[in-house]
């Protein structure tokens, strides 16, 4: 029989904030355990909320992006269900109203162009985290209790583990892009379940679905969900029966063991939050966030690639607004993007990553004055790339480090001219060859020069005069 896959995704986001959702605790991993905490985040009987204004700035930009509906009016709820790392015994979540709802994202699968629609987005707080340790004992730190959260859920309109996972990684580009969050999946900023079931082909009813928990990378999202659907199609073709319920993903032995059943909304039994009164968003403040977005991602990356860069280049300049800027104040000052792009993307990222430092400490009036020297003729690219990492080093600009090198490129024509003539006239075999239809042997004849000069020949300069002695 042939089958359906059905996938619907929420995705788990930390939000960058200064402080906590209800609190005025350091937001952020790390630190020694519960040293970020307070009555509040450790939900102590008595303890009131107060809401960080700072968190629902970052979900009303998250919402406008994806094209939501605001709700100018949401509320807090309590959603109760019992984990070790869970202070208080409940969550608190929007439930009815969200902030956000409605709302699509475009993502490419394959040559395909597909969209999923966006059900809600909501606010909510993070729970602990239980450390468990090789004698069988767990420990709790409630650092991370009362993160600010956004849960982006998706309608079921994904098809394939692919999809799913192209999905996120469009969301996150998008998400990390606009500053909601850092993305940092290893540490746990962006989380992501995976809802899967399937259904005959041709049918328009769900089957029996099952949530694989807490995914936080794109191999575990796509290999948890191939194992999935794999295991339903397993156990519907052997006449099997499905439980709805919710399981975990171990990546090592890439296989999902039962947690518990899952649960459907009564089960948590959602009621006001009492101790908290509704968001209001102002439609001035809506009309404010939506005029402050920035040209959104896949807007700027089309832009590029109308300046000649190729998709692959477009994407990783635009993976961040902050590289995306950077690009663009350089090409204000020289007007090459597909020398900028090399060089940024080629050695100074690369570079940069490689040392731990930041790439913003390469001005962009220095990365475009680097670019000039090499379109100029006065260095060549290769010299450029090789003496990038110690400009990072020096206050001294490319021509004058390169000089001190003795790399300064030659443009002497009349110095040129006289190492290609001689480079032909002590090679007459492959001269006689190149003449006879091997034009490829101007690569050699570039190499002997190139050796003459020891490297420091213009390269556009010598492959004219090399065709003028050659041909003439």
């Amino acid at each position: 029989m042939a089958w359906e896959t059905v996938i619907g995704l929420e995705a788990h986001v930390q939000l960058k904030t200064l402080t906590k959702l209800f609190c005025r605790c350091p937001n952020g991993s790390g630190g020694e355990p519960n040293t970020r905490i307070c009555p509040v985040c450790a939900g102590m009987p008595g303890a009131l909320p107060t809401m960080n204004r700072q968190a629902a700035q970052l979900a009303l930009r998250a919402g406008l992006a994806l094209g939501c509906k605001i709700s100018p009016y949401s509320a807090f709820s309590r959603k109760s269900y019992f984990y070790p790392d869970l202070p208080g015994g409940y969550q608190t979540s929007q439930w009815d109203p969200p902030i956000c709802s409605g709302g699509r994202l475009e993502f490419s699968s394959g040559s395909e162009t597909r969209v999923a629609r966006i059900h809600r987005i909501h606010l909510e707080n993070d729970a602990g985290k239980c450390l468990h340790e090789g004698t069988g004992t767990s420990l709790v730190d409630l650092n991370r209790a009362g993160t600010p959260l956004i849960e982006i859920v998706t309608e079921p309109d994904l098809r394939s583990p692919e999809e799913a996972a192209e999905f996120m990684r469009q969301l996150r580009r998008l998400l990390v892009y606009l500053g909601v969050t850092d993305g940092n999946m290893e540490e746990g900023s962006l989380r992501c379940d995976v809802n899967l079931s399937l259904r005959p082909l041709g049918e328009t009813s769900y089957g029996t679905r099952t949530e694989v928990k807490n995914l936080n990378s794109f191999t575990a999202i796509l290999k948890a969900a191939r194992h999935e659907q794999e295991r339903h199609r397993e156990t519907l073709e052997a006449g099997g029966k499905l439980a709805q319920e919710t399981r975990h993903y171990d990546l090592e032995k890439n296989l999902t063991r039962e947690l518990r059943s899952k649960e459907d909304a009564p089960d948590y039994r959602y009621f006001p939050c009492p101790n908290l009164p509704p968001l209001i968003l102002s439609q001035e403040e809506i009309a404010d966030a939506a005029a402050a977005l920035p040209e959104l991602p896949e807007q700027r990356r089309g832009r590029f690639e109308g300046l000649g860069l190729n998709s692959e280049e477009a994407s990783l300049l635009t993976a961040s607004a902050e590289l995306a800027d950077y690009f663009e104040a350089s090409l204000r000052l020289h007007p090459e993007p597909k020398r900028l792009a090399s060089l940024i993307l080629g050695t100074l990222l690369p570079e940069c990553a490689r040392r731990n430092l930041a790439w913003s400490v390469f001005s962009p009036d220095r990365l475009a004055h680097t670019a000039r020297m090499v379109d100029d003729g006065k260095v060549s690219l290769g010299v450029a790339k090789d003496l990038l990492p110690d400009l990072l080093d020096s206050p001294l600009e490319v021509e004058a480090l390169a000089a001190s090198k003795g790399l300064l490129q030659l443009s002497d024509t009349q110095a040129l001219e006289e190492a290609a003539r001689r480079a032909v006239a002590e090679n007459p075999a492959e001269a006689d060859a190149y003449r006879g239809g091997k034009k490829k042997l101007l690569a050699f004849f570039v190499g002997q020069v190139m050796k003459a000069t020891k490297g420091a020949g213009n390269p556009a300069l010598i492959n004219q005069l090399l065709q003028k002695h050659l041909e003439g």
